[in-house]
């Protein structure tokens, strides 16, 4: 059973807009526009974080079995989708990690203008895992 990446893709394709316009953007004069796109990009960094760690997290119960990954830790889920191939850094994707925390838990312009760097960084790893997935969903 192959899994429905549609969700992943317009996630995905929703930060890839934010970024691309807020850096279209960033040298203008509007304080209160380039605030407001930092914070699309925010948002739309922690949807496409949630979706592509999901989605991870199906294709381990789909393809190593459900009993290996019920119950283990954000690392250890990373550490099993390293050894999955679906992705090459576990550190790089805690770091994601930590940056969604911040994101959700504390916002400030200082944790705002982190985060949206951390997007930048963030956006093509998701759509490697992505295409590993695509290609390996049966």
């Amino acid at each position: 059973m192959a899994l429905e990446l549609e969700s992943l893709k317009k996630s995905i394709g929703a930060l890839e807009r934010s970024l691309r316009v807020a850096k279209e953007q960033s040298g203008g004069e509007d304080v209160d526009l380039l605030d407001t796109l930092r914070a699309g990009v925010v948002q739309n960094f922690e949807v496409a974080y949630e979706q592509t760690w999901k989605m991870m997290k199906r294709w381990l119960e789909m393809n190593v079995g459900s009993v290996e990954v019920d119950g283990v830790t954000r690392r250890q889920l990373f550490r099993l989708c390293h050894e999955n191939r679906l992705i090459d850094d576990v550190e790089g994707w805690m770091a994601f990690h930590t940056s969604r925390n911040e994101s959700s838990h504390t916002y400030n312009q200082s944790t705002a203008e982190d985060v949206s760097t951390v997007a930048g960084v963030f956006l093509p790893a998701a759509t490697e895992v992505l295409l590993r997935i695509a290609a390996r969903n049966d």
